[in-house]
């Protein structure tokens, strides 16, 4: 490395007059509904056919929450937080263990959600490097499309689920980086 190498600043990977949703990473700031909020952590979803989605933790000093970004013809995102896989329901976990099915429908919060798909992919927290663990996801939405509901397999008896909604990328604004 040279003097002048020494000197190079090292360029963005995003467009600093037009930063977008996608081009978010850790440090990031951005507001959403009124509030700041901060990409704490960035994780990374392969599922399969070089399919890949992302996912922000992000937090606003008092809630954490998850930022799911999905570029496919258009962008698609959906805001949520980890709920107890038991608020679904005692059935729910049971029968994902059984037979290794969720139902077909789940009762949360007096809404009703209807699954989706099942999915299996691979999940990469950055910092493993190239270890991707295997998981099983199986989404669920209510009706109208703008509530979401996921429910993760990690291992055996190991579960996790998430509910929230889908957003438009015109609510989250004033993108800055770290």
């Amino acid at each position: 490395m040279g003097l002048a190498d020494f000197f190079k600043r090292k360029q963005p990977k995003y467009d600093s007059t037009n930063i977008r949703v996608t081009d978010l990473d850790v440090g990031f700031v951005f507001e959403y509904d009124l509030e700041t909020w901060e990409v704490q952590a960035a994780y990374e979803y392969d599922w399969g056919d070089n399919y890949f989605t992302s996912e922000f933790k992000i937090n606003n000093g008092s809630k954490t929450l998850f930022l799911s970004v999905e570029e496919d013809d258009e962008i698609i995102l959906s805001l949520s937080e980890k709920i107890k896989v038991r608020a679904l329901g005692d059935d729910v976990v049971e029968k994902l263990m059984k037979v290794q099915k969720p139902p077909t429908t789940i009762l949360f919060k007096d809404k009703k959600y209807l699954l989706e798909k099942e999915a299996p992919g691979y999940f990469n927290d950055g910092e493993r490097g190239d270890n991707w663990v295997e998981f099983i996801s199986w989404d669920f939405e209510e009706a109208s499309g703008d509530n979401i509901l996921c429910i993760e397999q990690w291992d055996e008896k190991e579960f996790e689920a998430s509910a929230g909604k889908i957003i438009k990328e015109f609510e989250i604004s004033n993108i800055l980086p770290k």
